[in-house]
Order: C-alpha cells, then structure tokens, then sequence
C-alpha cells in the first residue's frame, strides 16, 4: 500500500521518502497538564483558578510526578517522531514546602532526568493562577506593589530554570509567559493596569538568558475576567515587537470565534524569528478541548509549511480534558497534530504558489481540491511503522490494559 501510495504522490512530484524523514524530525511539546487536570505538585497547592477549569472526574488522575512521569511515558510509546515536553512552574519535584517566587533549578532536575532518558526536550511555563497572590483577578499588572513584586521574582526564577532545563538536555527552552489578569466588569482605566504590566515585564525581561526562547501569550478573556484582558493581542504583540529576543506565542483558542491563527502566521513571520504556538481546539470559547484533525488545525500546518517556517516553528499543545481517559487525550491530541503536518508536506505547494503568482486562480482551486484525494493516510502508516508503532487501532487496547491495571487502583 504504501509503495503504491508512493508512485502516486510521485506523479505530482513529491517525495514521501524525503517527508517521512522531515515529519520525524519536527518535535512537538506536550503538555505535562493534561496528565494531573492542572493542579500541579507543590506542597500548598489549592484549587485551579485564573480563569481556568478542568471538567470531568474520569479515574486515574495522576497524583504526583513520578505517576505522571510513568503515564507520559506510556504515553510516548504511541507518538511517533520527536517529542518534547511542556511544563508548568507548579510541577516541581521537592520535599521542601516552596512559594512560587523561591523556585530554583534543582527543583526540576527530577524532570531534567526524565527528558534525557527519554530524548526529550524541555519547555517551561510561570504559573500565574491557582495562588492566593493572584488578587483580584490580577498579578503583574496589580496596583499592589508587593504583589507585582512577587510574580517578577516568580517569573525571573521561571527563566533560569527554563535556562537550567536548555544546558541540561542541550536543546533550547521555550519559557512562555501567561498571566490571567483583567476585569469582571467594564474598567475605569484601562491604561494603567498595562503600563504597570509593561513595567513589570521590563524588570523580567532586562537581559538574554543562553538557551531561552522566551515568549508572551494573549488572551481575549477568561472566566472572572470577561470584560477586559491586560494583556490583550495588541498590548503582548507590540511589546515583543519592540524587544528583542522576545516572541509573540500564538494560542489558537486566545482569539476572537471569528478570527484564525493560520491567518497571523505569515503575518508575524514577516518580522519575527521564532513562532510559538499553543495548539488547542476551543468549543465556543477558550476551553482547550483535546486537539481533533479539524480544519484550523490542517490550516495552521499547510501555513507553517508553505512559509518553509517549520525551522521557526515551536509547537506546542495546550489542552486538558477530565472527562475522558487523559492518556488517550496525549496519544490522539499530539498525533493529530503531526497528521496534520505530514498531510500539509505531501501536499504539491510549490505548483499552487506558482498557480498563484501566474493569477490561475481556476487550476489552483481545482488542483488544491485534487490534493485532498491523496492518500496520505498509506504515508501516515508508514511512518508509524518505521517507529515501531502499530498502524491500527490496536494502541487502544493496550491504553485499556494500562487503565486496568495502573490508573483505576489510584482511586
């Protein structure tokens, strides 16, 4: 089936040989919350809040790090291709009871450890929410200067360890900045809160660390904080335009129902070198359901390869569902998303370009439609199977076997 498919995607000039080893090189970060619903190992830790929610009570939450690690693990073993993986400051591996602005690298060598053994690289997060110093909906940008003081101090130490983390594993750190704050209601003054956010931001970001890619991430609203958002796409998109080394991370469930992510990418790589992305799928509003194989996601694939922008592109995944089984929701979530880049690499782009710059507008819609009987899914199981992964629906049977024996018994 496969050298059938190959002769096939021949005749239109592509080379499956030379994209099956091109998807296996791009990493993809996942997302260490979808194991534990977002709550994290510290010592102190409360109930998720920052306008985030996890919903469901499917058994086997994960309930400290070395389960997560063992589920993740698990969890790789169906992903084919690199693989990195996403943390939160939250997740750290120590006895000692810790505050979030007293975080050190030794806290996470734990994870540092996990990586190495497993070939991953490593992404790290400030978490900005679930704490009693997010007062009144409000960190960075809170008129109390002890509390602007103790998420800077948070976020200059979530730096360093994303710092710690690139040295260890010799591969880069994303260290992807988020903060929930805004209004339930109309504000007064809407200026204020931002210039107190870039102020804050300033003392962050007041040198380059080696190793770190950092970026900033908006949002439209969430829940607490509806009416207005401090760090709206305007305010985070000028700022890392203005500063250098810092990224603008694209989370496709941050924008408006109306707006799309795969529109902005050749947009932003006009004028940036790197292209984070949080890759969800948001049901009516920013709730970052499990990744599907929709038409936004094939979108923002066919963009990231037709701009030749896969050497600027950090994907990561973004995504946390306690309703279902949470490996099954790795497992399909982040091979969704590597379908949807192989699907965009057989595609025939450089004749569509040129129908494009020669205005024949008529082949290029016919042509494209024609590229959509191609079949990818022959190419999709060759891959799999050159990574030592079943090409059907068997991987299902053993997450079952898994769920018996390890996550039904944690209660």
């Amino acid at each position: 089936m496969y050298s059938e498919a190959k002769e096939t995607y021949a005749r239109y000039g592509i080379d499956t040989e030379k994209v099956l080893e091109q998807i296996r090189k791009v990493p993809v970060s996942i997302n260490c919350w979808q194991g534990d619903d977002v709550i994290g190992f510290e010592k102190n830790a409360g109930s998720l809040s920052g306008g985030i929610q996890t919903t469901g009570n499917y058994p086997g939450r994960a309930r400290n790090a070395q389960e997560l690690m063992r589920d993740f693990e698990f969890a790789l073993s169906f992903i084919p291709g690199a693989k990195r993986l996403n943390l939160h400051a939250s997740y750290l591996v120590t006895d000692k009871v810790k505050d979030r602005n007293e975080i050190e690298a030794e806290d996470y060598r734990a994870w540092t450890e996990f990586a190495k053994k497993n070939s991953l690289g490593l992404d790290f997060n400030p978490t900005c929410f679930s704490h009693p110093m997010v007062v009144n909906n409000l960190t960075l940008s809170s008129p109390h200067e002890n509390v602007r003081d103790f998420w800077v101090e948070h976020c200059r130490r979530s730096r360093l360890v994303a710092q710690f983390m690139a040295k260890e594993t010799g591969s880069h750190s994303l260290c992807n900045l988020w903060i929930p704050d805004g209004f339930k209601d109309t504000p007064a003054d809407r200026l204020t809160p931002r210039l107190r956010l870039k102020e804050s931001l300033d003392r962050i970001y007041d040198s380059e660390l080696d190793g770190v890619i950092d970026s900033v991430e908006s949002k439209v609203f969430g829940i607490g904080v509806e009416s207005f958002t401090v760090g709206s796409s305007e305010f985070y998109l000028s700022y890392a335009a203005k500063h250098k080394g810092i990224s603008l991370l694209l989370d496709n469930g941050h924008y408006h129902p109306t707006e799309a992510v795969s529109e902005k990418i050749s947009a932003l790589l006009c004028y940036f070198d790197w292209l984070p992305f949080h890759v969800t799928r948001s049901v009516r509003w920013d709730s970052d359901h499990v990744v599907r194989l929709d038409d936004e996601l094939r979108e923002i694939a066919k963009e990231l390869v037709r701009c030749n922008a896969l050497d600027k592109a950090l994907i990561g995944l973004d995504f946390f569902d306690a309703s279902i089984n949470r490996i099954t929701a790795w497992i399909v979530g982040t091979r969704n998303m590597k379908k949807a880049l192989l699907m965009a690499m057989l595609e025939d782009n450089a004749t569509m370009q040129d129908d494009q710059e020669k205005e024949d507008y008529t082949h290029l819609f016919a042509y494209s439609e024609q590229m959509k009987n191609l079949p990818w899914q022959e190419v999709w199981k060759e891959f799999l199977r050159r990574e030592n992964i079943a090409d059907d629906f068997s991987w299902f049977d053993d997450v079952r076997r898994y769920e018996k024996e390890e996550l039904l018994k944690r209660g």
